[in-house]
Order: structure tokens, then sequence, then C-alpha cells
């Protein structure tokens, strides 16, 4: 059914739709509304879960955590400073193969502190185990929670995943959603079968130590997990456009790059702004096009390598910073075009909420066609 709703309400309803159990978040700005209406829900018996109230973000994941160990299906929220506190707590849920999903209202890191959204949040964490999957609007993002929690319990992968979307511009902002019904969403996905448990008739344990002759290995086989994750999630998401007619199939998106010279690659909510600037310039007679990337994790270098194999030069627009080095997205996109001739240069732009406009997006075209890239995008003259 239709709804014209806020990105943080969408979202909360159709988590109450995949039935977890247990939810435990701790509320930071722009996620607050996630976790107040899946409390409501709880408290007015609309959702059958225990809330767990706790004292920060660190003590919400390990709540998690014990309760997935524990043979629940659960659920988080979380951004910024919240998700750097759970830093340890989200090592150790990968780690423990537990099937976590949270969601990620991506913001700015501090210092300084800002509220507003850029992705570095999320992409700090990118070597932690977690699967991450980008969303451009509200619908997506919302479809992705059920998708997620599918990938996730899947017993060939067992990876917690985060589903991100871009604080203020989607969790605050009102889009038509076509919001599954419960019982379309209980078709889809299924009650969650747990691959082990903690159990006092049958004792177990998680997250061991573990020596040097072991941990390796440990290493080894949440990569291969991450991996498998992308047939898994192809998979996932095929059938859901098959049952509900709206296909995130693809780990990538391409966006009018069938004779592109120039390439954008992007994520998040940006690519909505890019792809109205490349209708522009294509009635212009520019020929440039979009590959947005869904799925940050496990990276899809392959469909990325044969998305701009024939292009003449790639642009990344990165709403973040690797600091001293370039845009994350851009050191994994120049790695999966490694031995190519095709130059790939990065635009660090819009964080801390900075505005990104269409004409931002023509100037970015234009650089990359004169070979200029490779810097912090529109910053202010007075530091230059």
């Amino acid at each position: 059914m239709m709804e014209i709703t806020e990105g943080s309400h969408a979202i909360a309803k159709i988590v109450a739709r995949c039935r977890p159990q247990v939810v435990s978040a701790y509320p930071i700005t722009p996620q607050t509304h996630i976790v107040e209406a899946l409390a409501d829900y709880v408290a007015d018996c609309k959702l059958d879960a225990d809330y767990i109230t706790v004292e920060n973000e660190m003590s919400a994941l390990s709540a998690c955590i014990g309760a997935s160990a524990a043979g629940s299906r659960v659920y988080s929220a979380t951004t910024s400073q919240g998700l750097a506190l759970m830093f340890e707590a989200c090592f150790n849920a990968a780690g423990m193969r537990l099937p976590i999903i949270m969601s990620i209202a991506n913001r700015a890191l501090g210092a300084p502190l800002s509220i507003w959204n850029d992705q570095q949040d999320s992409i700090s964490l990118r070597d932690s185990g977690w699967l991450q999957f980008y969303a451009e609007d509200n619908q997506e993002a919302t479809d992705m929670h059920i998708i997620a929690y599918k990938v996730a319990e899947d017993h060939s992968v067992l990876l917690p995943v985060f589903v991100c979307f871009d604080g203020f511009i989607l969790s605050h902002t009102y889009e038509p959603v076509d919001m599954l019904p419960q019982e379309d969403v209980d078709k889809y996905l299924p009650k969650f079968t747990p691959y082990e448990k903690l159990d006092a008739e049958d004792p177990i344990s998680f997250g061991m130590y573990a020596t040097p002759e072991y941990y390796h290995e440990f290493r080894y086989e949440i990569d291969r997990a991450a991996k498998r994750a992308a047939d898994v999630y192809r998979a996932a998401a095929k059938d859901f456009a098959g049952m509900f007619g709206r296909d995130y199939s693809g780990l990538i998106e391409e966006y009018r790059m069938e004779d592109a010279e120039t390439a954008i690659v992007a994520m998040g909510s940006i690519c909505g702004t890019i792809k109205d600037a490349i209708d522009e310039m294509r009635d212009a007679g520019k020929k440039v096009g979009l590959v947005r990337i869904r799925v940050f994790r496990p990276f899809p270098d392959k469909e990325i390598a044969q998305a701009l194999a024939k292009t003449k030069r790639v642009a990344v627009l990165d709403k973040n910073i690797s600091l001293g080095s370039k845009g994350a997205v851009a050191l994994e996109v120049k790695d999966a075009m490694y031995g190519k001739t095709i130059p790939v240069l990065n635009y660090i732009l819009g964080l801390g909420g900075r505005d990104v406009r269409k004409r931002d997006i023509a100037a970015i075209v234009a650089l990359a066609e004169k070979g200029e890239g490779d810097m912090f995008y529109g910053l202010r003259k007075e530091v230059l």
C-alpha cells in the first residue's frame, strides 16, 4: 500500500514487519525516529519483541550480540559517533557470524561536531566484516531491510548487515513508499532459523580466544562468507523482484551507460541528483553515465570493471575521505580497474552535509574531461 511517510518511519514499519524478536538501540540524530517508533510498537503490543533500553550504543550492539547468539532475530540502528562507539562490538558481531541487521542513517563524524550527512561513519567500518548496502531513496532503503535479513540469515553467509541511507536527506524526508503488508513480508522472509545458538542443554561458545594457529583461518572464513554473499544477495533480490516488481538484483545500477564517454561512480542519495544532471548534459550532447554502487561490501569489482570498460574517463564522487589518501570508493574502483588505461579521477565532496547540486556535477564532468581530479571539490576560497 502506497503511503506518504518519513523515511525513518517507513523503515521502522518494515523492520517491525520483519518480526525482530529483540530490538536494542540508543537514540542519536538522525536515526532516533526509527527506534522511537519501534519502541512505541512494542509498548502498544503492535510488535512482539523485547525492546532493551541501554545507556549507550556500545551496550546496544552488545545486547544484540547476546540476543543473536541465543537464537533471536535482532535489529538495531545508529549513526556517526554512535557507530564509532560500537567499533569493538562491530568486529565481534561479524567474527561471531551473527546475522544482525542495523540501519545506518549516514552522518559525518566529529570533530568538529556535525549532525549532517556524509558517509564517513559506515565507510570507516568497511573492514569489520559487515556487509554494506547503500540506498538511493526511501523506497529502496525500506525494501533493503527485508532483503538484508534474507541475505544475512542465509546459512552460507551468516554475517551482519549495515543498511545505509543518507541522514536527513532520506531519514527526515517524506516520500511515497509502497509499504508491503505483513502477509507479503511473511511470504518472502522465512522465520529465523539460527545455524547455532547458545543452549544450556547443549553448551557451545561464541567468540572464543584464538591463538595464532587458528586466528588467520577465522579471517579467511569471514572473507569467504562475504564473497559468497554476492550471489546470495542477487538471488534474494531476484526473488523480491519476482514477488513485488522492484528489482534490486544488481550489486551496481547503470544509468545511461550504453555509450558513455565519462562515467560517474557514486552511491547513496546523491545519485538522484546525478541522474538529473546527466539528463541535462545528455540534452546538451555530452555522453555521460552513472554507475551507482548499491552493495559496497562485498565490493562488486568485476561488475565495476565491466561497466566502465568502454569509457574514456571515470569520475568517482566520494562523500568520505581516507585521510592522507583518497576517497574509499575511489580506492576500490582504482583497484577494480587495475591494468586498464582508463583514468580514474576522485572528487571528495559533500562532507558534513554540504549541498551538491546539478551544476556541481556538471562542473566535475568538465574537470574530468580536462583530466583534473583527485581533489576536494568546492573548497571555500579562503582555504585554497
